[in-house]
């Protein structure tokens, strides 16, 4: 059976797409076939590849990228992971089913936070959150 192609798109491809990309690789790479995108591209978050780290994923090798840089792939589902990318979202060629989980953008919940722990702990709860709905995965994305 072949694997299902789910783009995970955001607003920047740094932080939330970028670890839902990592977790379905690493949870679900028998059944999906993963990437991120973002309406822009703002480089890789240093704190989102930290705390995917911690968990045991290593996102190092994925890298920020905007949907144009995709080129004409066709995907099953594109997943925004933020409202922005969801009131923003382009059109897909072919039958992509796009569909919205949005998640708290971690590098906003924790400006003017020094660096530590407690900025590192916002990134962690929306790591293990963004994994809980990755688990969910394939069969969420046709309730969703």
């Amino acid at each position: 059976m072949p694997k299902l192609k789910v783009l995970f798109l955001c607003t920047g491809n740094s932080c939330r797409s970028q670890m839902a990309e990592g977790w379905a690789r690493h949870l679900k790479s028998d059944v999906i076939e993963a990437d991120s995108a973002g309406i822009e591209k703002h480089g890789m978050n240093p704190h989102a590849i930290k705390v995917m780290a911690e968990a045991g994923v290593d996102i190092t090798g994925q890298h920020s990228k905007t949907v144009a840089e995709l080129g004409s792939v066709e995907f099953d589902y594109v997943v925004t992971v933020c409202g922005h990318a969801n009131e923003h979202c382009p059109l897909f060629p072919g039958k992509a089913k796009v569909v919205h989980v949005g998640f708290a953008d971690p590098p906003k919940l924790s400006a003017g936070l020094p660096e530590g722990e407690e900025k590192l702990a916002i990134y962690r709860r929306v790591r293990d959150q963004i994994r809980k709905f990755v688990e969910t995965l394939p069969e969420s994305l046709d309730t969703i």
